[in-house]
């Protein structure tokens, strides 16, 4: 069967985590980390059970200094003794003893290579000649070593972390905070634990920014598949941030991967209780795991179509709105009066019985149809001979329409194609069709209208997070239309489309906030600072803001972010002007009033 659109998992080596392995051969696996100060043994002993009982496979703590790394070892035994085998990850920044000492304790130990052999990134451009980088990579060498022999020694897995934003200097010396940095950070340690023959090794490639994080696995594969490595992937999308708009981000990053086979274990982050995390989780994997074995997709990528980094498809412009250059659009099947927020109305209505005003976009059936005023038809293909439309019409299509039957649309510029999904793996066969439309020279821009029948309100953020992300992220389509009859709140579907346009980078409709999960290096109650921050910001609909519990991550991670709000000391917070820190050490009290007054100052503030 051609992989290209179809459902298969990526094959992948097995690596055992404490007697649960991970890899192709096992079910995907989830996972979360504490937000506990990781030397609170007891505290952390009990989140950590909540997590397990939730449903987790894995729990990752941090572990700043060797104290905390020693804690883990206490808060394994505490697990132990009632009765809980839930395996343990140390997560190591900065601290290279810190990772020695997780390493006898601990199940797992994840370290980042941007900083587990090279200081601190200061963001600074360095300039190596091709002799100095070569002795850098010596250096990493001579830091892995006893690294990787102690984790042999204690059976102790590995994973390489790595995270947009904290890279080393040396590597966006060379390369940019990019993808293709973040790839040959890790390429650079993998290498090394190659030669040394330890497999047991895990790798991540995490990005607030969700087009980023997909084009950073994607080109991993590829590298590793150059040099004939097959790690398992652990896949998320750090900083997702709070409610619907942290499921639907992760939604829209893992799933897409997922949808391709790839990933052997995943973590949702949001910045809530880390056991609420596991649900979704479960549901991301249960609901992508579920098309396997789906009938086959038949076809291939069209010649231009570039899978690691892809381009919008090219597509005419129709009515001077749709295709083209244009945003995407968005498509609702609710009443105008059920749409609540100005900023979230859709570009069109669809109206069944016909019933339109005279403010707004209608798509109508096309015995519904007048021919004037602001109606469109919307048709099928055994009605277009019968429509006279001239200036604009919808096309309802299968997504499994043979192609021939579409070769009338070449060089078409008045109809917008709407299609919809027909088997279990939505997105690949959506996207098989628009390849095959390019194929054959049809270049009408496409809508996809995705229906979910059965979903609560997480499910469909699941659902739809990651079949009309993975369209939207690929560059398929020109709009989505969703729609789920068994939720009454129109306006809530609707929040989601336009959320996973913004995930997926395509159209931003409000703030966009990113924000940790938090962990035991966490200043603040980072839930209650989210929402505050929110409140205060959230009309600033042209700004990213950063909301991060500590510095150790927060300055990279965030560095997206056009302003960021991160956690200096207990009690104090310390503000940032994209990377810069333009305001140290602020009692926490007064932190979100001198975000705003910042803001005024850098002329990005607008009254609601």
């Amino acid at each position: 069967m051609n992989p290209t659109f179809n459902y298969s998992r990526r094959k992948t080596v097995s690596v055992d985590v404490g007697g649960i392995a991970l890899g192709s051969e096992w079910p995907v696996r989830v996972q979360s980390m504490t937000n506990t100060a990781t030397d609170d043994v007891e505290a952390s002993a009990a989140q950590c059970q909540r997590i397990s009982y939730a449903g987790a496979d894995y729990v990752r703590l941090t572990a700043q200094g060797v104290k905390q790394a020693q804690c883990i070892g206490e808060i394994a035994s505490v697990l132990r003794s009632k009765n809980c085998a839930v395996p343990l990850i140390a997560d190591i920044h900065f601290n290279r003893q810190a990772a020695m000492a997780a390493a006898e304790v601990c199940e797992g130990v994840r370290i980042n290579p941007g900083n587990f052999v090279d200081p601190a990134r200061t963001f600074k451009e360095l300039e190596y000649t091709d002799e100095e980088y070569t002795a850098e990579l010596g250096r990493i060498r001579e830091a892995l070593q006893p690294f990787i022999a102690l984790c042999r020694e204690h059976h102790t897995a590995v994973r390489l972390g790595v995270n947009h934003g904290s890279l080393s200097d040396r590597i966006m010396s060379r390369y940019g905070n990019t993808a293709a940095g973040m790839v040959e950070s890790v390429m650079e340690f993998l290498r090394v634990f190659v030669e040394e023959q330890f497999m047991d090794v895990v790798i991540s490639m995490k990005a607030s920014n969700v087009v980023v994080m997909v084009e950073a696995v994607h080109r991993l594969v590829d590298a590793m598949d150059r040099e004939d490595m097959h790690f398992p992937l652990h896949l998320g999308v750090t900083e997702a941030g709070f409610g619907e708009d942290g499921r639907i981000k992760s939604a829209v990053g893992i799933g897409t991967l997922m949808a391709e086979g790839l990933g052997d274990t995943i973590r949702v982050s949001l910045s809530e209780e880390p056991e609420l995390e596991i649900p979704v989780a479960r549901k991301l994997v249960d609901y992508i795991s579920a098309r396997q074995g789906h009938d086959p997709i038949e076809g291939d990528y069209s010649a231009e179509y570039d899978p690691l980094c892809p381009e919008r498809r090219v597509t005419v412009e129709v009515d001077g709105r749709i295709g083209g250059s244009h945003q995407p659009i968005v498509i609702a099947s609710y009443r105008p009066d059920e749409i609540e927020t100005a900023a979230l109305q859709p570009d069109f209505y669809y109206s069944a019985d016909g019933i339109i005003d005279g403010m707004h976009q209608f798509l109508v059936p096309l015995n519904c149809w007048s021919g004037e005023g602001n109606a469109y038809p919307l048709l099928t293909l055994g009605e277009w001979d019968r429509c006279q439309a001239t200036r604009l019409r919808f096309l309802q299509l299968p997504a499994t329409t043979p192609v021939h039957r579409l070769e009338f649309l070449r060089g078409r510029s008045d109809t917008v194609l709407v299609i919809t999904p027909v088997g279990k793996n939505i997105p690949g066969e959506q996207q098989a069709l628009t390849h095959a439309l390019d194929k054959a020279g049809i270049n009408c821009p496409v809508i996809m209208r995705n229906t979910y029948t059965d979903s609560s309100n997480e499910w469909l953020q699941v659902k739809a997070g990651s079949d009309l992300g993975a369209v939207m992220l690929n560059r398929r389509a020109d709009g989505i239309w969703l729609e789920d009859p068994s939720i009454s709140n129109g306006a809530e579907v609707v929040r989601y489309a336009f959320a996973i346009l913004q995930a997926a980078r395509q159209r931003i409709s409000k703030t966009e906030f990113i924000s940790c999960p938090g962990c035991g290096r966490t200043m603040f109650n980072l839930q209650t600072t989210v929402q505050r921050v929110q409140q205060a910001t959230a009309h600033l609909t042209h700004l990213k803001i950063g909301v991060m519990g500590c510095i150790v991550n927060g300055p990279g991670e965030m560095a997206d972010a056009d302003y960021g709000y991160v956690g200096a000391a207990a009690g104090r917070i310390s503000l940032y002007k994209g990377k810069q820190c333009v305001e140290m050490n602020i009692p926490e009290d007064d932190a979100i009033d001198r975000l705003v007054e910042l803001i005024k100052q850098n002329n990005d503030w607008r009254d609601p």
